[in-house]
C-alpha cells in the first residue's frame, strides 16, 4: 500500500471561504499529508474565516490575493519565493459570478456579467499559474482546479457559470500541454454537487441535490472528503503519469444517459 507523504512541499490553496469549501477539504488532505500549506482570502470580509480555519493546521500562512488584482498575486508570489522558494502543489478553487447573472435566462446575460465570470473563475487559473511559474517550475508542480459537469451540459441556474467552467476545463488541457516540459501538471476535478457557499447561491440547489443522488450509479451525493482526497491524489506522485485530465468524483452521476 502506497502512502502518500508531502514532507518538505509546498502547497498554495486559493478559494478557501470556509469550512464547506471544497478547496478547504483538499488543504485538510495536503496538511495530513505533511505538506506546508498557504492559504489565500480575497477580501476582508473572508479574512477571517481563512485564518480560522489556518489556525487548526499549524505552520500555514495566510495572505490576500484578489485574482482580479495582479498586484496582490505578484505580492502573494514575492512573499512565497522569499519565504518558500518553490511551490509544489497548488489549488485553484476560485469562482464567481454576479447572483443576478445565476438567475433569469443565460440568453439575457449582459457583457459586464459575462466577462466578470469567466476573469475571476477561468482566467485567473492562467494569469495565477503565469505569475507563479519560477516556483511551480523549480520542482515541478501539480496544479488541480476545480470544475463541473456544465462545463459540458446545459444546467439549469448554472448560466454563465457553465461557460466559465467550460474555458476552464480548455486552459487546463492548454496549460497541460504548454507546461508539460517543465514537468508541470495541470488536471481539473469536476465534483458532484456538495452544499458550499457557492452551491448555495444557485437557485434550485437542494432539488440538484436530490435528483443527482436518484440518478448517480452509488445512489448517493458525494462528500466534500471525497473532494479533498481526490485533490490529494492528483498533486502527489501517485498521479504523476496524468495531465490535462477531468477526474469526475461525482458518484458515477455524469456516466448516465437519462
Amino acid at each position: 500500500m502506497y502512502a502518500i507523504d508531502l514532507s518538505g512541499k509546498h502547497a498554495l490553496v486559493m478559494g478557501v471561504a470556509n469550512h464547506r469549501s471544497l478547496s478547504w477539504a483538499i488543504a485538510q488532505s495536503l496538511h495530513r499529508a505533511g505538506a506546508r500549506l498557504c492559504l489565500t482570502y480575497a477580501g476582508e470580509r473572508l479574512r477571517g474565516m481563512v485564518e480560522e480555519l489556518a489556525a487548526t493546521a499549524p505552520g500555514t500562512t495566510v495572505l490576500e490575493c484578489d485574482v482580479t488584482r495582479d498586484q496582490t498575486i505578484d505580492a502573494v508570489a514575492e512573499r512565497l519565493t522569499g519565504e518558500w522558494g518553490s511551490v509544489e502543489a497548488f489549488v485553484h478553487g476560485i469562482a464567481f459570478a454576479r447572483k443576478e447573472d445565476l438567475e433569469g435566462e443565460f440568453v439575457a446575460t449582459p457583457r459586464e456579467g459575462f466577462q466578470m465570470a469567466l476573469d475571476v473563475s477561468a482566467y485567473s487559473l492562467i494569469n495565477v499559474t503565469n505569475r507563479l511559474r519560477p516556483l511551480l517550475e523549480k520542482n515541478g508542480a501539480s496544479i488541480v482546479t476545480l470544475s463541473y459537469l456544465a462545463a459540458e451540459r446545459a444546467v439549469p441556474a448554472y448560466n454563465v457559470m457553465g461557460s466559465a467552467k467550460a474555458v476552464l476545463e480548455q486552459s487546463v488541457r492548454q496549460l497541460a500541454y504548454e507546461l508539460g516540459p517543465k514537468n508541470v501538471r495541470v488536471n481539473a476535478i469536476s465534483a458532484g454537487p456538495v452544499s458550499t457557499l457557492a452551491a448555495r447561491g444557485i437557485h434550485g440547489f437542494t432539488d440538484m441535490l436530490k435528483k443527482h443522488a436518484e440518478r448517480a450509479p452509488l445512489k448517493r451525493n458525494i462528500t466534500k472528503d471525497e473532494v479533498g482526497k481526490a485533490g490529494l491524489f492528483l498533486l502527489s506522485d501517485l498521479s504523476s503519469g496524468i495531465t490535462g485530465e477531468v477526474l469526475y468524483v461525482d458518484a458515477g452521476y455524469h456516466i448516465m444517459g437519462w
